[in-house]
């Protein structure tokens, strides 16, 4: 991994050459990036971690902070700009830094098929001279479309700019143009990263994960925990919280959370995250002892911003999954190695998971942890959680015998 060691000033030029490094042209002289040392380009460091890793690190900084960012792949160099936030400002600076390249529209293959266009990989669609960041935008988060799209299948570099603006929790979009071989006016570094790198780059959080802090929380019902704070090299923090005094020699009741800020603090009546999650804290406190990991999986691992636009789209008429896939999801993007690793640095590998979601079943198996039973954990129902409950049993599998019992009922 090279690191430049040149920021190009006001009025540089900034090309890539054929080995796939950073050149500046300023006032007339070439400079190229510097590498590091033989020591610090290995495989592995204490410092920067894998390869590519920190570039990653980087670009998915970048993409918080709504910058565009360089993506390589052989025989492309891709200026990326993630979606959200999209102004028209931002859209002609970006068309003008990547002129005369114009830039193309990347979405997800979920996104392409809710555009009725027939895919199975990223897309990218060519935008029209009309076009600004009002009718973008519309691309990306409307139901429809009303006009013809052309497409085609989106490059290596490009399908890497979708994983990571994904990994970002940002809508699942990007404009993107080629600029190889194209000197780029530039006022500002701009981050590159390797399309490889962008795919390793949560199996190495996973790694880079390590306990941050513990400490006792009583809980208001008597009950004594323990919340110890997992940190990830993506600044993640998720929590286990262990509650009483569990037997870690036999099978542990485990229950894995996905954070609800609208049920777990809020208690919305949408969902039945706020009430499985109490659920689970007095079934463990029953049982004598047990551990939540209270993941940052919001809106099944959208986020925040984007499960408020799944509930704009819920409210519309579409149900959970649906609202999800429109927008250019998966029905469910959380995954569980996160997880086991957690149980594992706990020394929990034999557990009985308190759910009613065969995916986590699977999840957790397949990542090694050992699954000895499952205890249910069924919330009420209520007019408006129910339609988001029905389609959790019908369309994912969730096991709600209640829920099962009533739909079989005649009316």
């Amino acid at each position: 991994m090279r690191l430049s060691a040149i920021i190009p000033q006001k009025s540089s030029i900034c090309d890539w050459n054929d080995a796939g490094r950073v050149v500046f042209y300023d006032h007339g002289h070439q400079m190229e990036s510097q590498g590091m040392s033989d020591v610090q380009t290995g495989a592995s460091s204490a410092l920067f971690g894998r390869g590519g890793h920190t570039s990653v690190s980087r670009g998915l900084g970048e993409f918080h902070g709504r910058r565009p960012i360089l993506i390589t792949a052989t025989g492309e160099a891709m200026l990326a700009l993630p979606v959200e936030g999209l102004d028209e400002q931002r859209f002609r600076e970006f068309t003008a830094l990547c002129g005369p390249v114009v830039p193309r529209l990347i979405i997800t293959e979920r996104r392409a098929s809710a555009l009725d266009l027939d895919a199975s990989t990223p897309m990218a669609l060519s935008l029209s001279a009309g076009d600004d960041a009002k009718t973008i935008l519309s691309l990306v988060t409307d139901a429809t479309a009303d006009r013809v799209l052309l497409a085609q299948p989106a490059s290596r570099a490009a399908a890497a700019a979708i994983q990571l603006v994904k990994i970002s929790q940002s809508l699942p979009a990007v404009l993107a143009a080629d600029v190889a071989g194209h000197a780029v006016a530039c006022e500002q570094s701009i981050v590159r990263v390797e399309a490889d790198a962008v795919g390793r780059f949560a199996d190495d959080a996973i790694a880079s994960l390590g306990v941050a802090s513990e400490a006792a929380v009583p809980l208001t019902s008597g009950t004594s925990t323990r919340f110890v704070v997992f940190r990830d090299a993506m600044g993640g923090s998720p929590v286990a919280i262990i509650v009483g005094k569990p037997d870690f020699a036999a099978a542990v009741p485990v229950r894995l959370h996905s954070a609800c800020l609208t049920g777990d603090v809020f208690g919305s009546r949408r969902c039945d995250c706020g009430d499985q999650l109490r659920l689970a804290l007095t079934r463990l406190e029953d049982l004598g002892g047990g551990v939540i990991l209270y993941l940052a999986q919001e809106g099944r691992g959208l986020g925040l911003a984007n499960k408020m636009r799944t509930y704009q789209l819920q409210d519309d008429g579409l149900d959970t999954f649906d609202a999800n896939t429109t927008l250019g999801f998966d029905d469910d993007e959380r995954e569980y190695g996160v997880a086991a690793r957690m149980l594992g640095m706990l020394n929990c590998t034999r557990i009985v998971l308190l759910t009613n979601n065969p995916a986590k079943l699977d999840g957790l198996t397949s990542a090694g942890i050992e699954i000895a039973g499952r205890m249910p954990l069924e919330a009420p129902i209520n007019a408006d959680n129910r339609r988001y409950m029905i389609a959790k049993a019908v369309r994912s599998g969730h096991r709600f015998d209640r829920l099962t019992a009533l739909l079989a009922t005649p009316s």
